[in-house]
């Protein structure tokens, strides 16, 4: 396949504008650019499809750059529904530099910031310079405006597609940049981006969107939506990473290793294949979640992430360290308790078992457990012996439900 067949055998081309953008797109050559705002402090999954196509274009031959919206991000693009929350420009700061060194350090693309070229243009000039070149109308049959006008959008908000087309024409004639890449929700911006240009300059550029990644319900991935999984494994572990996509349901695995892996089409199709004929290895799964843990964490990372699966899994807790055990039961409800502690009060005080007489009743069933030894008597002294690394139990009652306990 030629790239830009691939790119639509993958799902990720939704909407193009641009005279014989296939033909550039395999052509090689063009400079171009993806935006983000500097939101937070590190990027999600969300964000992680769009950089990976711009790999995929580098690849193909084409000159990426990516910008981070010191200046937009003041400002904040119209949500569907109501106006973000303004940001200091301290916080933007800071997430900037975290962004940049984020981006730089996997995929090593060079980096604009649009707070730059912004920040001396006063507003006699911005309404002369590049305003008068958007009609009201224009502005209001964009989808990104138009879906806010029920419920009011601030001229502040309004103005964000003009700041974003300006970038394009900044990155135009500075850096001879010839098209954007963008997720569909992006698309009223962007074009207004190629208008600008082709009005000011006379000149035609090209930009493409890509369809926003969704989970199984159809919810956009991102942070915004409260689903986030965010690629600085200080936020979201390489365990965690891993489960996340190890567990994706089977109708968006195929979808997900188009979008998220630098695997061939035809070696997508044969684990597709396979797949189909023995869902139950899960193959297609394991393959994805190792891919992107690989790509963003490392080998040594993913590593660490299939031995605390397997372990859980196996029920050998003890081959844990402390600090995998934190990772492999991050949000479980924890608890502290002194050594010499008897396992009734333990249970009761960490809120294990409501009472002393539940306490007794799971422990005549056989349902509780610490680091995957069962407990049989009342008497039961909790102490160093039984802690991984003389500090960490974890209690389990019943057969699913979880409780990590410290001893101080």
């Amino acid at each position: 396949m030629k790239l830009y067949e691939e790119l639509k055998w993958r799902g990720l081309i939704k909407d193009e504008a641009g005279e014989d953008l296939e033909e550039k797109l395999n052509n090689g050559g063009l400079t171009f650019y993806w935006g983000t705002d500097p939101s937070a402090d590190s990027l999600h999954v969300g964000h992680l499809s769009s950089l990976l196509v711009a790999k995929r274009l580098q690849l193909g031959g084409h000159h990426p750059i990516i910008l981070v919206g010191g200046a937009t991000g003041l400002i904040g693009d119209p949500r569907p529904i109501a106006e973000r929350s303004m940001q200091t420009k301290e916080d933007i700061n800071r997430n900037y530099v975290a962004l940049n060194k984020q981006i730089s350090d996997i995929f090593g693309y060079d980096m604009v910031n649009n707070y730059d070229w912004s920040k001396d243009i006063n507003f006699i000039d911005f309404l002369r310079d590049y305003g008068k070149y958007f009609s009201v109308n224009y502005m209001l049959s964009k989808d990104i405006i138009s879906r806010r006008l029920e419920t009011g959008i601030t001229y502040t908000e309004f103005s964000y597609m003009i700041m974003q087309a300006l970038d394009f024409l900044w990155l135009y004639d500075h850096k001879n940049c010839l098209m954007q890449i963008c997720g569909s929700d992006q698309w009223g911006n962007v074009t207004a981006g190629l208008d600008l240009i082709r009005k000011k300059r006379g000149k035609e550029a090209y930009c493409f969107s890509m369809p926003l990644v969704t989970d199984s319900m159809g919810n956009k991935v991102g942070k915004t939506e409260g689903n986030a999984v965010w690629i600085d494994k200080d936020k979201t572990s390489s365990y965690e990473l891993y489960q996340y996509f190890i567990n994706m349901e089977d109708e968006m695995v195929i979808p997900y290793l188009k979008v998220y892996t630098f695997l061939s089409p035809e070696e997508i199709m044969e684990i597709e294949k396979r797949h189909k004929e023995n869902p139950h290895l899960r193959e297609a799964g394991k393959t994805l979640a190792k891919e992107i843990v690989i790509l963003l964490h490392g080998e040594e990372e993913y590593q660490k992430a299939l031995k605390i699966s397997e372990a859980l899994f196996s029920g050998k807790v003890k081959d844990l360290s402390k600090d995998e055990i934190k990772d492999g039961f991050k949000g479980v409800p924890s608890f502290k308790t002194s050594s010499e502690t008897n396992i009734i009060d333990m249970l009761v005080d960490a809120g294990i078992c409501s009472s002393k007489r539940e306490a007794r009743e799971f422990i005549g069933a056989g349902s509780i457990t610490i680091n995957e030894e069962k407990i049989t008597s009342e008497d039961f002294i909790i102490n160093e012996d039984i802690a991984i690394e003389k500090e960490i139990l974890i209690v389990r009652k019943g057969k699913k439900k979880y409780y990590i306990g410290t001893l101080n």
